[in-house]
């Protein structure tokens, strides 16, 4: 039994049955055993590969990003930015790397859970624990959340032939293992369809559109941005698994099994996480990527690659990476098919 399971049983054996939420806020964040806390994290080698660890070019899109919304807002000083769930700072690193004419006025703020990947994180950025904790630092101009959401505690809805019902963790009489059960449907959550497959499991975006909030808070003029593997729920609704784990960088195993060794990961409703605000720009990261200059870095990097093949040095291995780099950004079967959400804020 892993040290996760055994604080699960003490809850359930507590208060019942505990609300999904619940068990993921356990299993990852717990402050002494918790995935995250523990030292569960992205990269190659890692648990699960996210698009800032696929390569730099990812980074030196966001960068002009941060050139767009710089200047759209009369090019501030300081420009103040958070990077939410940013991980060892890889992201931070390709958007500095990539030389944005904000460099010079650009106030980075990481905010990252895991102690052990903030210990990780450049000198030149602000590093916190906690949203909570960055409000002292802005007010914002740009606030991004890339494959965040995903992650945050999160409950759990299951059609059934009586209608929506609300997926608990317990512990089986029969063979006292970590057991999903049903039990009714508190809340009102007005996107899930009455007509959707018996069966089905959807994760519900309470918690996203909740941090969406207070992530918007901290802006006075800027843009908050979110990019994350989201469905339409009637596409969800007709069957699928959103529900996912990750564990050295391949899939794990049940959600229930072995918790806090593995990640667990929610493919939530696009129509949940819009309930946030109204009128956004719902892009994929394909388009935005591209958008953003992709093409052109790409071409960029085949002319250095044909100048410099033949001598084989970094800066020709550099150029040659971005055009498989972008094949992986931009393939819509997988990272390229994630929704980029821009909301903007006025004064």
């Amino acid at each position: 039994m892993t040290p996760i399971e055994d604080l699960v049983r003490r809850r359930i054996a507590t208060e019942g049955p505990i609300r999904f939420s619940t068990f993921v806020d356990i299993a990852l964040y717990d402050p002494d055993f918790g995935f995250y806390v523990a030292g569960g994290q992205a990269g190659r080698r890692g648990d699960f590969v996210t698009s800032a660890e696929v390569g730099p070019l990812f980074g030196a899109c966001l960068a002009k990003y941060l050139d767009e919304v710089w200047k759209s807002l009369g090019e501030p000083n300081p420009f103040v930015v958070l990077e939410a769930g940013a991980g060892p700072g890889t992201l931070a690193r390709s958007i500095r790397a990539a030389e944005p004419a904000c460099r010079d006025v650009l106030r980075y703020i990481a905010v990252e859970v895991s102690a052990a990947q903030r210990a990780q994180h450049p000198g030149w950025i602000v590093s916190l624990e906690s949203l909570a904790d960055a409000k002292s630092y802005g007010p914002y101009h740009l606030v991004v959340a890339n494959e965040l959401l995903d992650n945050l505690p999160f409950n759990v809805a299951q059609q059934t032939s009586h209608g929506w019902m609300e997926v608990r963790v317990d512990i089986a009489e029969a063979n006292d293992e970590l057991v999903e059960v049903l039990r009714p449907l508190e809340m009102a959550v007005e996107y899930l369809p009455d007509d959707a497959t018996v069966g089905v499991k959807i994760p519900l975006a309470d918690a996203a559109v909740a941090w969406c909030d207070s992530a918007s808070d901290l802006i006075d003029a800027g843009r908050l941005v979110v990019i994350d593997y989201l469905s339409p729920v009637a596409e969800m609704a007709t069957g699928g698994d959103w529900i996912r784990t990750y564990r050295a960088n391949e899939r794990g195993g049940p959600a229930l099994d072995a918790p806090g060794t593995q990640d667990v990961t929610a493919h939530l409703p696009l129509e949940g996480v819009l309930a946030h605000g109204a009128e956004p720009m719902i892009q994929t990261q394909a388009d935005f990527l591209r958008a953003c200059g992709l093409d052109a870095l790409v071409e960029d990097g085949r002319r250095v690659w044909a100048e410099r093949a033949h001598i084989g040095d970094l800066q020709a291995l550099k150029a040659r990476s971005r055009i498989t780099e972008a094949e992986a950004l931009t393939d819509r079967s997988g990272l390229g098919g994630f929704r980029v959400i821009s909301w903007a804020y006025q004064n």
